[in-house]
């Protein structure tokens, strides 16, 4: 892949990344003007809904004729964001699974810190299922503190003796709020876009006090034991690098099948810039098969 890409989106981010020290309105303001520049495909559809009382964006794409439902988590650190703009992102895997999309509006902090969001998350998977969604039908998706947050409500669901998705699919996974991977140090000159500093704020609005190492708010220290087949994926050129390794470590050891696909040189998210970048594009691809064949096979095993 080309390294003048590469280099080109890293100094690109760089010039974006939010100032250090900014405040949460100001990061909410930049990310909306960021994401209202880049608009969607004609053939993407986004429809406003809600799940158990959650709002939510219904992301389709024309000609793909859904069997299927991803249920997809935005990012954004538990404090920006929200399911419409996460749309781009989640309408590229919802045309490689040939599902429709269902990105959950969850509640943010710091007007509605943990578990606000991880209630939010647990309602709308419980309401797919009451509506008569076979579990074998969906798939979980999510990037950044979305994926994290698709970990968690795994877990959650898990443990509230819920069935549990066909399998899920996270996109540089933000699993230890408690800032402790080695690369948030030995990753922070590569990293354009975060870095502890920027980091350290959010979590304390987002925990506000409680343990950031509690399973449900960072995943890389929960039981993952019985979850479905996951796929995690990362660049090498992130802070967050360390989060999806012990993940995947931590699923591993629980006997989770678990796939780390790690993209070298390429930042946070990568999979957001396939315009620019020829590593998105596979990646997703690599996702969209891993997540349409275990959608597949359990479709068959419940048959």
């Amino acid at each position: 892949m080309s390294t003048e890409q590469r280099e080109t989106l890293d100094a690109i981010l760089r010039q974006s990344a939010f100032p250090v020290g900014s405040d949460v309105n100001e990061q909410r303001r930049l990310l909306r003007e960021a994401t209202s520049a880049q608009p969607l495909p004609a053939e993407v559809t986004v429809t406003a809904a809600a799940l158990g009382g959650v709002p939510t964006a219904e992301i389709t794409v024309d000609g793909i004729e859904a069997r299927h439902v991803v249920l997809y988590f935005h990012g954004g650190v538990y404090v920006i964001g929200d399911a419409f703009l996460a749309a781009g992102l989640a309408s590229q895997v919802g045309r490689r699974t040939r599902a429709k999309v269902i990105s959950v509006d969850y509640r943010l902090a710091p007007e509605h810190p943990y578990p606000a969001a991880v209630d939010d998350a647990l309602a709308a998977y419980e309401a797919l299922l009451h509506n008569g969604i076979a579990p074998s039908d969906i798939a979980f998706a999510g990037e950044s503190a979305g994926g994290g947050l698709a970990i968690a409500t795994l877990v959650n669901a898990r443990d509230h003796g819920l069935p549990l998705p066909a399998a899920a699919f996270v996109m540089s996974p933000y699993a230890d709020l408690t800032l402790a991977g080695a690369t948030m140090e030995t990753k922070r000159e590569a990293d354009p876009l975060l870095s502890r500093e920027l980091l350290q704020p959010r979590v304390a609005d987002y925990v506000q006090g409680q343990d950031a190492a509690v399973g449900l708010i960072s995943p890389a220290f929960a039981d993952l034991s019985g979850l479905p087949p996951l796929i995690i994926q990362a660049g090498s050129h992130e802070v967050l690098l360390d989060d999806a390794v012990r993940l995947a470590r931590q699923a591993a050891t629980a006997d989770v099948e678990v796939t780390l696909d790690i993209t070298p040189r390429v930042p946070h998210v990568f999979q957001a810039y396939s315009p620019m970048l020829d590593d998105a594009a596979p990646a997703l691809d690599r996702a969209g098969q891993f997540l349409s064949a275990h959608l597949a096979s359990a479709e068959r095993a419940t048959a």
